[in-house]
This record gives C-alpha cells, structure tokens and sequence, in this order.
C-alpha cells in the first residue's frame, strides 16, 4: 500500500480515527493483521521473548524480521567449507549464563575439549620477536590499570581531576609506569605493546578508543566467571532449539519495519485518566486509538502491545517511530555508544604459519594511526589455512569500503613485514564483515561513551504505558538495554525474556506465573548487581 498525502494527513489524526474516516468515504481498508504482540525482531532477544510468551500459553503473537534469516548478530556461515563466525564469537562465561546453560542441555558444548593455552607472539615492524617474558609482564601491568579504572563505578573514591575516560586514564597510568623503566628501548617496546593491547580493548568494548569510554562507567559491565566458550557447530547452532519452541507461522521473515505508529501522548501513565477509545472493527478485529500499527511494505500489522529489540544503531539512525519517541528515550539513545568491530578472514591453500604460533600482536611504532590497515592489532590462527584479523572503529568503516581483494593484499603485506618473510603468500579468498553498512544493524555493539551512564540504558529499557494501562504499549529488548549485561548475546537474550514476562505479570495483575523459569541465570538476573 503506497500512501498518498490524504492518508499521511489522515495518519495523523490516529489509526483508528483513519480507518474511521476511510469508511465514511467509502474506501477500501488496509489489509490489517491483529495480534496481542508484535515482536520486532527475530536476533537473540526477540526469540528469548517469543519463547517465554509460549512457555505461558501466549500465543497470539508473530516476529517480524527485516532478513531472510533469524539471528541477527549471530551469524554462523560455512566458507570454503569452513565454519566461520561473522557476528557473536563465544559464549561469555558460564555460571548464570543462560546461553551456556541452553548449549549444555543440547548437547552443544563438547565438555571433554579442553582448548590449549595459545602461543602467542608478539613482533615489532622490522620482524623483531618480542620476549616473551616482556609481553607478559607488560600485560600484567595493563590489567591492573583496567582493574583500577573498574573499581570507580564502586563510588569508593573518585578518579583524578579532568580525567573522564578509560583512555585517558590508561594512559597515565601507562606514563608513571614507564617512567621507572630505565631502558630506553624496553621503554619503546613496551609503550607499542600498550598501544596493542587499547586497540584489542577497542574491539572487545566496541569503541573507535578507549578514550570515547566513560570511566566511572567500566564497572557497570558485570563478566561472568568461565572464560570464552566456542560451540563446535557454530554460534548459530544455539538458534534452532530457541526457534523448534515458537508456534508454526509465527515467524514472518523478509519483513522490515518502516514504521511504528503508536498512540499518541505521554509515556509512562502520565497521560489524562479518561479512557474513552474510538472502537472500530477491521476484519472482524477490535482496533482502538491504543493499538499499535506497524508498517511493513504494502502490510499493516496491529497489536494492543509490542516488544522492540531493533538494535541500538537502527533506532539511532532511523526514525521508525512516529510519532517520536519520548526525549528522554531520544537523548539517551544518542549518548550511548554503538560501536563498530569488523573481523578479516583469510583463506589459504597451505599452511605457512609454523605450530608454535597461534596469534601475532602487531606492535606498530607509531602512536598515531596513519592508516586504516594500523588499527588491527593482531592476526590470530583459527585453523592452518584460515586467520582472522580484528579492527574497529573509524578504520573498520573505512574498510568496509574496499574491495576484499585489496584487504586481503594489505593484510599480506602486514603480514610479510611483520614477520620479516617475503614469501609469505596472498590468501586464495578474503572475506570481510561490514556490520556499519549492514541496514539490519548500523554497527556491532553497545559501550557506555563519556557523559553517558548505566542510566541510559534503563531509560531506553523502561516500558512505555498509555492512558494509565498497566500492560505496557512498547516494551524494549536487545542487548543495548541491559544494564550489567550489554554488548552480550546473553544479555539480549535476558532483556528478551524480561520484556516477554513484564507483559504477561501485567496480565495476570501480578499473579505467579506457572512454570515460572527457575533456571540459575534467572535467579542471577534478579540480584542487583551495582
């Protein structure tokens, strides 16, 4: 259905008082689909909600998901028949872990592979190998200085005057410390080791730098005891058992949301107490002035309350929902980080790299970066024919503009300098993510930037009500709205399920619900954890 100017005038008025207004005239109603919930989204978090509504006999929903596949940022796929991960890469830890524990109970997680501590080494321009007994001791010394930057989200004490960042702090820390070297080349070593190491943490916090984080802010993220865990048949196995729990057709793939149109007023109750409603009906069904319609191409779907897991760099980047949402939900939307983190495989026909080397950091001598190619910090071994190198950032969008076989030639001669060997050969096949132009995304995860706080996230969390209804209107998921848990797949996938429940607790005006989860990451999810 293609909308002309009368209908945009007409949408203004509200939903109802539009189809209203169409049969006065006359004209053909929209086709309409009515549903108790809509959940945008089939990533991690709106299928964690779509389970939790079913394992409570709630069924009158559907999932709309703007791509040909569930998932979202989990995306196993097969290349050169190798399994390769280009979104979500480990399960973060492993008490409380929903995840973890929904791969253990599939038989997911081969418990008897022990993976081998990685030999990594650590090379300067020229092809000199650092020892490694520096590269430890260097390492040592920058996690103790992450650790103190940690603790000032305790309120304990307060960070030195005119430092606001984890960036700048790191690297005062880094100054005092070698001050006290004496050694002016192990200075110079140790100093690109640093700078390795802030571009490595750029990749796992989800920044452009460590000096765009907020200090005080670190310690709100919460690491779950257990290290990295890797599922032999790819992240993406870990989907299938959440999808066989939905009802048949409740899944509508290939459908992207253009617009959200919600009733009109204040959020949160505040609107006036009279709750007359314009009732009429489309094919049978009830809609009010306080369903929610959402546009998807030449369909409208209507709902009395929707879950919306959009990831936090579509709801920056679009205006979806109309009218907007309210400011506060806006401001905090903008202050918060969504970073972009981009992986490069390399494909080869041999393997060249020896046993003993399962990672090369790159130690560049320059502080600053002059090219794009200087902010991968390391090229690891997934396999003897297979690497993957990490960058981040502005220089990970400016490599989502290139040509694959241009990266994959830079990334060659990276490689043949840095390890001092000429013959080093091309890759038979480079493959790159781009998750800043992927339209589904606009970049890869969530970081609390300087001037924002954990406060951000729970106002893009909060629920939003209408004429003073108990059952909220619009509920938000993803993992930009987990307080301790963002930028994870289990934090998504527990704001999923909280959003799910907030509905059905509304429903049943607070009664226990049967069967309630009783799982160990429930129970870790209700523990404040400030």
């Amino acid at each position: 259905m293609v909308l002309t100017v009368k209908d945009h005038w007409l949408l203004s008025l509200g939903m109802a008082d539009y189809f209203s207004r169409l049969i006065i005239m006359g004209e053909p109603l929209p086709d309409v689909s009515k549903h108790k919930v809509i959940i945008i989204g089939a990533g991690i978090a709106g299928l964690a909600a779509a389970t939790h509504l079913s394992q409570h006999d709630m069924n009158d929903y559907i999932v709309l998901e703007a791509q040909d596949r569930i998932g979202g940022r989990i995306c196993s796929t097969e290349i050169n028949d190798q399994k390769v991960e280009l979104g979500a890469n480990w399960i973060h830890g492993v008490l409380g872990n929903p995840m973890y524990e929904l791969a253990m109970s599939h038989g997911l997680v081969d418990i008897n592979h022990r993976p081998k501590l990685p030999s990594i080494v650590a090379t300067t321009m020229d092809g000199t190998k650092v020892p490694f007994q520096l590269l430890q001791e260097t390492y040592g010394a920058y996690m103790c200085f992450l650790r103190r930057c940690e603790d000032y989200f305790t309120g304990a004490f307060d960070p030195p005057p005119g430092i606001h960042s984890v960036g700048e702090h790191v690297q005062l820390e880094i100054a005092i410390y070698l001050e006290k070297i004496p050694n002016a080349d192990t200075r110079t070593l140790q100093r690109s080791i640093f700078n390795c190491l802030l571009k490595r943490e750029t990749c796992i916090t989800g920044c452009n730098n460590m000096s765009d984080v907020d200090l005080v802010e670190l310690g709100s993220y919460k690491e779950l005891q257990g290290g990295n865990i890797s599922l032999p048949g790819g992240y993406s196995s870990i989907l299938n058992p959440i999808f066989n729990k939905l009802p048949p057709g409740c899944l509508k793939l290939n459908s992207q949301v253009t617009k959200i149109k919600w009733p009109s007023g204040n959020d949160n109750g505040t609107d006036s107490e009279d709750s007359d409603k314009t009732v009429i009906e489309v094919d049978g069904q009830d809609v009010t002035n306080e369903t929610v319609y959402i546009h998807c191409g030449d369909k409208i779907y209507a709902a009395d309350s929707i879950i919306c897991t959009l990831p936090l760099g579509v709801l920056k980047s679009n205006e979806i929902f109309y009218p907007k949402l309210p400011k506060y939900k806006e401001k905090s939307i903008a202050r918060l980080l969504y970073g972009v983190v981009d992986k490069i495989f390399l494909f080869y026909d041999h393997s060249f790299l020896g046993k003993d080397m399962d990672e090369i950091l790159l130690l560049w001598d320059n502080d600053e970066i002059c090219d794009w190619s200087e902010k991968i910090y390391s090229f690891s071994k997934i396999n003897d024919t297979l690497l993957l190198g990490w960058i981040s950032g502005n220089e990970a969008e400016i490599m989502e503009k290139l040509d694959e076989k241009i990266i994959g030639d830079k990334c060659t001669e990276i490689l043949r300098r840095f390890l001092n060997d000429p013959y080093i050969p091309y890759p038979s096949k480079c493959v790159c993510t781009r998750w800043k132009t992927n339209e589904f995304s606009r970049g890869s995860y969530t970081a609390i930037g300087v001037g924002s706080s954990q406060l951000d996230i729970e106002h893009i969390a909060r629920p939003m009500h209408i004429n003073n209804n108990k059952i909220p209107i619009i509920t938000f998921a993803g993992e930009h709205t987990h307080p301790n848990f963002y930028s994870t797949v289990h934090g998504a996938y527990l704001s999923g399920r909280a959003a799910a429940e907030m509905l059905l607790v509304c429903k049943r005006e607070d009664e226990p619900l049967d069967g309630a989860d009783t799982d160990l990451s429930s129970w870790i999810q209700s523990i404040p954890l400030v």
